[in-house]
């Protein structure tokens, strides 16, 4: 029996000292159906089993499942002698994408799971992020660029002359940062509007009702 595996446009771990792997094509011939059964290896994450051959798991040396590729990998405490499968209490749905990876040696992320689950499986299998394909180079991004925005609008808050003024302008502040008397307006305006418009609001918007009514009495 005939078995073919062949890795075209593989780009590798483009981190490290690792070079990515020219094109190969590999092919051997199975002598008996006992020797392509012990190429086989079976994968449990989550519930869900994924069969593949260990030489697709040996296409990226250094990760969790090159490991399983290893002649001693079924005494590791992932395999279970009993079922003969490697268990992985991890995400299935990703994984789909991750074992992917390694059959074409392209790395896409799925649109219905959120960027820090993506992160934490990538991680968890020993994956470089940047491994990521360009089309989904975006969508992966997404959530870093949100908690981006939301650091800079919180250090918007305490901003001040200097250092901080380049923020300040960004986002629109760039008159509280460089008047001093407008900043500390633009600051007090709402609360003290507040005190006249709601005057059961607080003690002191009380405290300024009553004296409204003192002057007009």
């Amino acid at each position: 029996m005939i078995s073919s595996v062949c890795v075209s446009s593989f780009r590798g771990r483009k981190s490290g000292n690792n070079k990515p792997p020219s094109r190969t094509c590999l092919r051997g011939t199975m002598g008996s159906s006992e020797e392509e059964e012990e190429e086989r290896v079976v994968l449990n994450v989550g519930g869900t089993r994924h069969v593949t051959y260990r030489s697709t798991l040996r296409t990226l040396p250094g990760t969790r499942l090159a490991w399983l590729a290893e002649p001693d990998s079924h005494r590791t405490p992932d395999f279970d002698l009993h079922s003969g499968e490697f268990f992985f209490d991890r995400h299935p749905g990703v994984f789909a994408h991750v074992l992917n990876y390694y059959r074409t040696g392209k790395l896409h992320c799925p649109a219905d799971v959120c960027g820090p689950l993506f992160e934490d499986e990538l991680a968890f299998w020993g994956i470089d992020e940047t491994d990521v394909e360009a089309c989904c180079w975006m969508t992966y991004r997404q959530h870093r660029d949100a908690e981006e925005a939301l650091d800079s609008f919180e250090n918007t808050d305490g901003a001040t002359p200097g250092a901080d003024g380049c923020e300040a302008k960004r986002f629109g502040r760039d008159e509280a940062v460089g008047d001093g008397v407008t900043g500390w307006w633009r600051r007090w305006q709402p609360r003290i509007w507040e005190l006249f418009e709601e005057p059961y609001s607080s003690t002191a918007a009380r405290v300024c009702m009553i004296g409204g009514l003192g002057e007009v009495v």
